[in-house]
Protein backbone atom coordinates (compact mmCIF):
# COMPACT_ATOMS: atom_id res chain seq x y z
CA UNK A 1 0.00 0.00 0.00
CA UNK A 2 2.51 2.03 0.72
CA UNK A 3 4.34 1.43 -2.11
CA UNK A 4 1.39 2.50 -4.51
CA UNK A 5 0.67 5.20 -2.89
CA UNK A 6 4.29 7.10 -3.06
CA UNK A 7 4.12 5.80 -7.07
CA UNK A 8 0.51 7.65 -7.45
CA UNK A 9 1.64 10.84 -6.03
CA UNK A 10 4.98 10.56 -7.94
CA UNK A 11 3.13 10.37 -10.93
CA UNK A 12 1.57 13.56 -10.58
CA UNK A 13 4.27 15.39 -10.31
CA UNK A 14 6.24 15.90 -13.57
CA UNK A 15 9.14 17.22 -11.81
CA UNK A 16 11.72 14.81 -9.02
CA UNK A 17 10.82 15.49 -6.04
CA UNK A 18 13.11 14.68 -2.79
CA UNK A 19 12.20 14.14 0.61
CA UNK A 20 13.47 13.61 3.81
CA UNK A 21 12.25 11.44 6.20
CA UNK A 22 10.32 13.38 8.27
CA UNK A 23 8.06 14.60 5.24
CA UNK A 24 8.06 11.02 3.69
CA UNK A 25 6.56 9.83 6.99
CA UNK A 26 3.92 12.55 7.40
CA UNK A 27 2.67 12.27 3.38
CA UNK A 28 2.06 8.03 4.11
CA UNK A 29 -0.05 9.33 7.07
CA UNK A 30 -2.06 11.85 5.58
CA UNK A 31 -2.94 9.81 2.16
CA UNK A 32 -3.55 6.45 5.42
CA UNK A 33 -5.83 8.74 7.13
CA UNK A 34 -3.37 8.06 10.08
CA UNK A 35 -3.56 11.50 12.58
CA UNK A 36 0.05 13.49 12.06
CA UNK A 37 -0.25 14.33 16.00
CA UNK A 38 0.70 10.63 16.63
CA UNK A 39 4.02 10.70 14.34
CA UNK A 40 6.97 12.22 15.76
CA UNK A 41 7.08 14.31 12.60
CA UNK A 42 7.17 18.25 12.11
CA UNK A 43 4.01 19.22 10.09
CA UNK A 44 4.52 20.51 6.91
CA UNK A 45 4.15 24.55 6.50
CA UNK A 46 1.77 25.77 4.13
CA UNK A 47 3.01 26.88 1.02
CA UNK A 48 3.47 30.96 1.39
CA UNK A 49 2.48 32.51 -1.51
CA UNK A 50 5.37 35.00 -2.28
CA UNK A 51 4.25 38.80 -1.86
CA UNK A 52 5.65 40.81 -4.71
CA UNK A 53 6.61 44.52 -3.32
CA UNK A 54 6.21 47.16 -5.81
CA UNK A 55 9.29 49.09 -5.25
CA UNK A 56 8.29 52.39 -3.67
CA UNK A 57 9.20 55.41 -5.77
CA UNK A 58 11.60 57.73 -3.85
CA UNK A 59 11.09 61.42 -4.29
CA UNK A 60 13.82 63.16 -5.50
CA UNK A 61 14.24 66.66 -4.52
CA UNK A 62 15.88 68.38 -7.50
CA UNK A 63 17.27 71.87 -5.81
CA UNK A 64 16.11 74.81 -7.64
CA UNK A 65 19.47 77.88 -7.16
CA UNK A 66 17.58 81.28 -6.82
CA UNK A 67 19.04 83.08 -9.36
CA UNK A 68 21.44 81.79 -12.24
CA UNK A 69 24.21 84.20 -13.35
CA UNK A 70 23.95 84.97 -16.73
CA UNK A 71 26.94 84.07 -18.35
CA UNK A 72 29.56 87.05 -18.99
CA UNK A 73 30.00 88.08 -22.26
CA UNK A 74 33.89 87.97 -22.82
CA UNK A 75 35.19 91.23 -24.60
CA UNK A 76 38.40 90.87 -25.60
CA UNK A 77 40.46 94.53 -24.65
CA UNK A 78 42.23 95.29 -27.75
CA UNK A 79 45.72 97.39 -26.59
CA UNK A 80 45.51 100.19 -28.70
CA UNK A 81 49.11 101.61 -29.77
CA UNK A 82 49.74 105.06 -29.43
CA UNK A 83 50.24 107.65 -32.07
CA UNK A 84 53.84 107.58 -33.14
CA UNK A 85 55.25 110.51 -32.69
CA UNK A 86 58.61 112.02 -34.22
CA UNK A 87 61.02 113.87 -31.67
CA UNK A 88 61.01 114.15 -27.89
CA UNK A 89 57.57 116.76 -27.24
CA UNK A 90 58.48 117.49 -24.07
CA UNK A 91 56.78 120.63 -24.46
CA UNK A 92 53.87 119.27 -25.68
CA UNK A 93 53.98 121.42 -29.27
CA UNK A 94 52.69 118.92 -31.76
CA UNK A 95 52.99 119.73 -35.59
CA UNK A 96 50.52 117.47 -37.88
CA UNK A 97 51.45 118.00 -41.54
CA UNK A 98 49.95 116.38 -44.57
CA UNK A 99 53.41 114.93 -46.38
CA UNK A 100 54.42 111.75 -45.89
CA UNK A 101 58.29 113.36 -45.99
CA UNK A 102 59.19 116.62 -45.92
CA UNK A 103 61.76 118.03 -48.01
CA UNK A 104 64.71 119.65 -46.94
CA UNK A 105 63.71 122.86 -48.17
CA UNK A 106 60.73 122.34 -46.09
CA UNK A 107 62.80 120.90 -43.06
CA UNK A 108 64.72 124.28 -43.18
CA UNK A 109 61.88 126.54 -42.96
CA UNK A 110 60.42 124.55 -40.19
CA UNK A 111 63.36 124.34 -38.26
CA UNK A 112 63.68 128.08 -38.90
CA UNK A 113 60.04 128.60 -38.06
CA UNK A 114 60.31 126.86 -34.57
CA UNK A 115 63.44 128.36 -33.10
CA UNK A 116 61.83 132.18 -33.93
CA UNK A 117 58.85 130.45 -31.48
CA UNK A 118 61.26 130.36 -28.65
CA UNK A 119 61.59 126.26 -28.91
CA UNK A 120 63.57 123.67 -30.68
CA UNK A 121 62.90 120.61 -32.79
CA UNK A 122 63.53 118.07 -30.05
CA UNK A 123 60.91 120.00 -27.96
CA UNK A 124 58.07 119.55 -30.72
CA UNK A 125 56.80 116.24 -32.27
CA UNK A 126 55.85 115.54 -35.54
CA UNK A 127 53.52 113.41 -36.93
CA UNK A 128 52.38 112.47 -40.57
CA UNK A 129 48.69 112.46 -41.76
CA UNK A 130 49.34 108.73 -42.82
CA UNK A 131 49.96 107.73 -38.87
CA UNK A 132 46.57 110.02 -37.99
CA UNK A 133 44.91 107.47 -41.09
CA UNK A 134 42.04 105.67 -39.23
CA UNK A 135 42.64 106.93 -35.65
CA UNK A 136 39.69 108.05 -33.31
CA UNK A 137 40.10 111.68 -31.50
CA UNK A 138 40.20 110.05 -28.37
CA UNK A 139 43.72 108.58 -29.65
CA UNK A 140 44.72 111.93 -30.32
CA UNK A 141 43.29 113.53 -27.39
CA UNK A 142 45.25 110.64 -25.37
CA UNK A 143 49.22 112.54 -26.41
CA UNK A 144 47.74 115.50 -24.28
CA UNK A 145 48.94 117.95 -26.54
CA UNK A 146 49.11 121.42 -25.33
CA UNK A 147 49.49 123.29 -28.98
CA UNK A 148 48.82 121.82 -31.95
CA UNK A 149 50.01 123.19 -35.16
CA UNK A 150 48.23 121.94 -38.56
CA UNK A 151 49.34 122.02 -41.76
CA UNK A 152 47.26 120.29 -44.99
CA UNK A 153 45.03 118.23 -45.11
CA UNK A 154 45.45 115.81 -42.58
CA UNK A 155 42.99 112.26 -42.51
CA UNK A 156 41.79 113.00 -39.12
CA UNK A 157 38.35 114.02 -37.53
CA UNK A 158 40.47 116.83 -36.12
CA UNK A 159 39.19 118.73 -38.87
CA UNK A 160 35.89 118.90 -37.75
CA UNK A 161 36.89 121.56 -35.29
CA UNK A 162 35.83 125.11 -36.10
CA UNK A 163 39.37 126.41 -36.12
CA UNK A 164 39.14 129.20 -38.56
CA UNK A 165 42.20 129.28 -41.06
CA UNK A 166 45.83 131.08 -39.69
CA UNK A 167 43.65 132.38 -36.66
CA UNK A 168 44.02 130.45 -32.86
CA UNK A 169 41.49 128.11 -31.56
CA UNK A 170 41.12 127.11 -28.32
CA UNK A 171 39.49 124.13 -26.58
CA UNK A 172 39.77 122.42 -23.80
CA UNK A 173 42.98 123.90 -22.65
CA UNK A 174 44.54 123.16 -26.07
CA UNK A 175 45.11 125.64 -28.52
CA UNK A 176 44.72 125.01 -32.38
CA UNK A 177 46.04 126.98 -35.01
CA UNK A 178 45.56 125.28 -38.78
CA UNK A 179 47.11 126.39 -42.43
CA UNK A 180 47.89 125.54 -45.40
CA UNK A 181 50.48 123.04 -45.55
CA UNK A 182 54.28 123.32 -45.37
CA UNK A 183 54.91 122.68 -49.30
CA UNK A 184 52.53 125.47 -50.51
CA UNK A 185 53.64 127.77 -47.42
CA UNK A 186 57.49 127.09 -48.38
CA UNK A 187 56.79 128.16 -52.06
CA UNK A 188 55.08 131.35 -51.28
CA UNK A 189 56.05 134.55 -49.60
CA UNK A 190 52.75 135.80 -48.37
CA UNK A 191 51.90 132.32 -46.59
CA UNK A 192 55.05 132.56 -45.02
CA UNK A 193 54.46 136.28 -43.66
CA UNK A 194 50.68 135.17 -42.54
CA UNK A 195 51.72 132.32 -40.60
CA UNK A 196 54.50 134.01 -38.99
CA UNK A 197 51.56 136.65 -37.40
CA UNK A 198 49.52 133.90 -36.41
CA UNK A 199 52.63 131.82 -35.16
CA UNK A 200 53.26 135.28 -32.90
CA UNK A 201 49.58 135.76 -31.70
CA UNK A 202 49.54 131.94 -30.39
CA UNK A 203 53.01 131.67 -28.82
CA UNK A 204 52.64 135.89 -27.33
CA UNK A 205 55.82 137.23 -29.43
CA UNK A 206 56.76 140.47 -29.67
CA UNK A 207 56.32 141.07 -33.32
CA UNK A 208 59.69 143.10 -34.39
Amino acid sequence: MEKESLEELKSLIEEEIYLIPEDRKAILAQLEGIPTANLDVKPIPEAITPVEHQPQKESVVIPVSSSQPEPQSIVEELLVEPIKIRGNFSKGVLILHEEGELSAEVMDMLVKMINACGHSMNEVGLVASESLEGRSMEDFLALNSHTVLKFGRIKHPINALPAPSYEVFAENETEYLFADSLTMIAEDKNLKKKLWTSLQVLFNLTSK
